[in-house]
């Protein structure tokens, strides 16, 4: 492996994590070249100093240290690797591409085995931390792949997150994206249920959170989610569908094990309720609008 320091970067997908990433890499001094499949969505990071590509096999023909990928499911990592003028096409040994989407563990080692084949490293590297996390450059980072390819890549992750653990082989990465998803939904659901008792009872619920987030309740989704819910600010910091989607890779896997994960059952029947009910691209905290009597 060259032990070349990473000068150029490419990133596919421009949506509210990626742009916000790509603008944190150009930021960083790394030279950009960025695509996405609704063109119009690179000209902020044009406008910035990026370069655009024409194709995702556009980036791979590109002689890139690095390309980074950041969509919404298996099937669009599939496609963007190879598919149609797919990075795979052109892509040249020794390019390493990093997955920052959140994905099936299984299909994401078997993207990296045939990249293998190519010379290409492929390093599985979902987030967390939603859009204020991107905006800071605060992001978890969690990533699977050969060790000594991470810590190569590691500026990389550094100029977008805050804490970033390599955590075994291909695959490990969205391993742990899907036990932090587990972990977050089913905390939001104790905190939706919380806020029902509280309010039914007759609690004050901004006191109830003071009182709770400075014991052995306290959590994220309690003390940023749980005044949105309050106040019935339901925008998204990261939508319902996406959470969803997240959760039926929680559900793949587990079956694949032969989990009964009931808790993650539950949580998905509240936020599958809103989503039929027209509320998929709400944030998660609307997961409230389906707890007791909203």
């Amino acid at each position: 492996m060259s032990d070349t320091p990473i000068q150029s970067i490419g990133y596919i997908g421009m949506g509210i994590m990626g742009s916000t990433m790509a603008a944190n890499l150009l930021k960083a001094g790394f030279a950009v070249t960025v695509w996405n499949r609704t063109s119009d969505k690179c000209d902020a990071l044009r406008d910035k100093g990026a370069q655009v590509a024409m194709s995702p096999a556009d980036l791979g023909s590109r002689g890139l240290d690095v390309v980074c990928i950041n969509v919404t499911d298996t099937p669009d990592v599939e496609s963007v690797l190879f598919g149609v003028d797919g990075l795979a096409a052109s892509a040249k040994t020794g390019l390493i591409v990093i997955d920052h989407s959140t994905i099936s563990p299984a299909a994401t080692q078997a993207f990296a085995g045939r990249l293998s084949q190519k010379g290409v490293t492929l390093l599985d590297a979902p987030v967390s931390g939603g859009d204020s996390g991107a905006r800071a450059g605060t992001l978890s980072i969690m990533v699977g792949g050969p060790a000594e390819v991470f810590e190569r890549c590691r500026p990389v992750f550094q100029a977008v997150g805050k804490a970033i653990a390599h955590l075994g082989p291909s695959g490990m990465g969205q391993v742990c994206k899907a036990c932090n998803q587990v972990a977050v939904s089913c905390n939001l659901m104790g905190v939706c249920e919380a806020l029902e008792l509280a309010k039914e009872l007759g609690l004050d619920r901004r006191k109830m959170i003071e009182v709770v987030a400075a014991g052995a309740g306290a959590s994220w989704q309690l003390a940023n989610l749980g005044p949105k819910i309050i106040a019935q600010d339901f925008a998204p910091g990261f939508m319902i569908d996406l959470v969803l989607k997240d959760l039926a890779l929680v559900a793949e896997a587990a079956h694949r094990q032969g989990l009964d994960l009931r808790g993650v059952e539950a949580a998905r029947a509240y936020l599958q309720q809103v989503a039929d009910n027209g509320g998929g691209r709400l944030g998660t905290q609307a997961m409230a609008k389906a707890v007791g009597r909203q």
